[in-house]
């Protein structure tokens, strides 16, 4: 099988990752990138054998998939006109700023049978691919994600910046319906709100509370489930994954066992571009659809109408 003619547009803070990763990637050759930067896009492309562009729709013909890491409020039209040429997109996360938009994306990319992946990059963590197929039925989820003001771009909220990671997570584990939603949060450092705290409540009866912050001094990526005979940790920056289970014993109090569990770390970004080539070549559908995208663009939506809520007095959901 031929090797998937490969572009990126936007090398950013986090397009340049995309670039670096996709030159390496298996079964892919690099051979283009775009950014409205000149000078961006010459940087990305000395350091990996691509041809630099300042106008994206020079790369329709000479690819046949694109990586997007534009403004989120330019997803859509990038997208839109990368699918109709018949090139298959990964998008990054938050696949677009409106449902309306992603639902314009995964209807096209069905009809012109195309892959649509969305880069939902926590889902291939090593520490959270081990920890999925153990939390089987959590009943409590706490999330704490904080980090400091970014350089990158904030043209959106902490929540679909930073908080929609978790809640992927989340409907990755439990796909149950979320019947309510509360949140706070407030703008600090830029019109944005920069800091949010959010609580869920799922029909499996499981809740979840989500802290996120990009104007912390300390950084943390964590998240902690907890269930029947069995409490789960998962840190996100160190990859380090920590089971403990109830063990009943003969006789006497339950004895309490566990601790850290060995995982193969690995750079999530390398593998969620790895596999969006492998589901190019193979014609299977990526760990992370538009569908799945979609989803935590809805769940994160809910949360920002929650926060404005609770600043004009609303009712929340």
């Amino acid at each position: 099988m031929s090797d998937v003619r490969v572009g990126v547009v936007g090398v950013g803070h986090l397009g340049r990752h995309h670039a670096r990763l996709l030159a390496g990637a298996s079964g892919a050759r690099l051979v283009a990138v775009s950014d409205l930067s000149e000078e961006r896009a010459q940087a990305a492309a000395s350091t990996t054998g691509a041809t630099a562009f300042t106008d994206y729709r020079k790369l329709i013909g000479q690819v046949d998939a694109v990586s997007i890491a534009v403004p989120t409020v330019d997803h859509v039209t990038v997208a839109r006109e990368f699918l109709e040429a018949g090139v298959h997109v990964l998008v990054e996360k938050p696949m677009t700023t409106t449902l309306a938009e992603a639902e314009t994306l995964i209807a096209l990319a069905e009809r012109v049978g195309r892959v649509l992946a969305v880069g939902h990059t926590e889902r291939f963590n090593p520490a959270v691919a081990a920890a999925i197929p153990l939390v089987t039925h959590p009943r409590f989820i706490e999330v704490h994600r904080l980090s400091g003001f970014p350089e990158r771009s904030l043209d959106i909220d902490v929540v679909f910046d930073v908080m929609i990671h978790d809640l992927d997570i989340i409907l990755a584990i439990d796909p149950s319906e979320v019947v309510s939603v509360e949140a706070v949060g407030v703008p600090v450092l830029s019109p944005k709100v920069d800091i949010a705290n959010a609580r869920l409540k799922l029909a499996s009866g499981c809740t979840v509370n989500l802290t996120a912050s990009r104007i912390s001094r300390d950084k943390v990526r964590k998240v902690r489930f907890f269930q029947p005979h069995m409490y789960v940790s998962v840190d996100y920056g160190d990859q380090e994954l920590d089971v403990w289970r109830i063990v009943p014993q003969p006789e006497g109090r339950p004895k309490i066992e566990g601790g850290p569990v060995p995982v193969e770390k690995g750079e999530p970004l390398g593998r969620e571009l790895q596999d969006f080539v492998d589901a190019v070549r193979t014609g299977r559908a990526p760990r992370v659809t538009g569908r799945d995208g979609r989803r935590a663009l809805e769940l994160a939506t809910r949360v920002a109408t929650a926060i404005e809520e609770n600043e004009n007095g609303a009712p929340q959901s």
